[in-house]
């Protein structure tokens, strides 16, 4: 599933390549979509903005209409000069919006709907969204008050649930609890609010990071590793699936003791 700061950076790229751009061809292989484009059509429209609402991108087009889409594991967006050959086979394309020098491309997108402002702003997905931790502001307090609300949780279940802060994925679940040298397998009770700051804090850094121009920060320290020696301790890495979603969680148990 890609992270936030995946969608952060896709987001940004659409962005500088699209907005005050002309629609000249919106095309869609998603029925609910069609039907509204039939009524409402794009093409004719100016892209106003592309953002990222944690783990959410969303185009905001001329005459209050938005296209949200949530990649789920496998989806994506590519974009692509016009006539450039994609990178992907047509059978995968979801979406398409078009200018008259880009192709926006929306590959294997399970979740794709046009909103008004209004029907945006009442969308249960994002109306619940947690503190975006790409957000330039951000509620620290709140994401720790929520994480309070999940106390018999396991931090790592804590940390991926969308609804506490959004935007964490799987790699950053592990390697954030790593550099904080909590046990993932930890409730949020047992942590004092100033260790869940902490974590906090951390997330948002590694996120923030991330999302700098030049790209990843510095190699993962956990997350993929199982067997493989600490890059600190030297102890064995270990691997489990846990929560309802059976996600992998990596940890040193050197360095993370319960």
């Amino acid at each position: 599933m890609p992270e936030g700061d995946t969608i952060f950076r896709a987001a940004r790229t659409l962005h500088e390549a699209l907005a005050g751009k002309v629609v000249t061809r919106f095309e869609t292989v998603l029925p609910a979509l069609a039907r509204v484009d039939d009524q409402t059509p794009i093409r004719g429209r100016t892209i106003e903005r592309v953002a990222a609402a944690g783990k959410n991108l969303i185009i905001s087009f001329s005459g209050d209409l938005h296209l949200r889409t949530h990649m789920r594991m496998n989806g994506s967006w590519h974009l692509y000069p016009l006539g450039q050959r994609w990178q992907r086979p047509r059978r995968d394309m979801r979406v398409v919006v078009a200018t008259a020098d880009f192709e926006a491309v929306a590959f294997n997108v399970p979740v794709a709907e046009l909103h008004t402002g209004a029907s945006l702003t009442r969308n249960e997905d994002l109306r619940h969204l947690g503190p975006d931790l790409l957000a330039e502001e951000f509620d620290a307090a709140e994401a720790v008050h929520r994480m309070r609300e999940r106390g018999g949780e396991a931090m790592a279940d804590v940390l991926l649930n969308q609804r506490v802060m959004a935007g964490l994925g799987n790699i950053y679940k592990s390697e954030v609890l790593f550099l904080r040298g909590v046990s993932p397998f930890t409730p949020a009770s047992a942590l004092t609010d100033d260790e869940l700051a902490g974590i906090i804090e951390t997330a948002r850094k590694v996120m923030r990071i991330n999302v700098r121009p030049e790209g990843r920060g510095d190699r993962l320290w956990v997350y993929g590793r199982a067997g493989q020696p600490c890059r600190r301790c030297r102890s064995r890495i270990e691997m489990r699936k846990q929560g309802m979603d059976a996600r992998v969680t990596f940890w040193c148990p050197q360095c993370q003791p319960r």
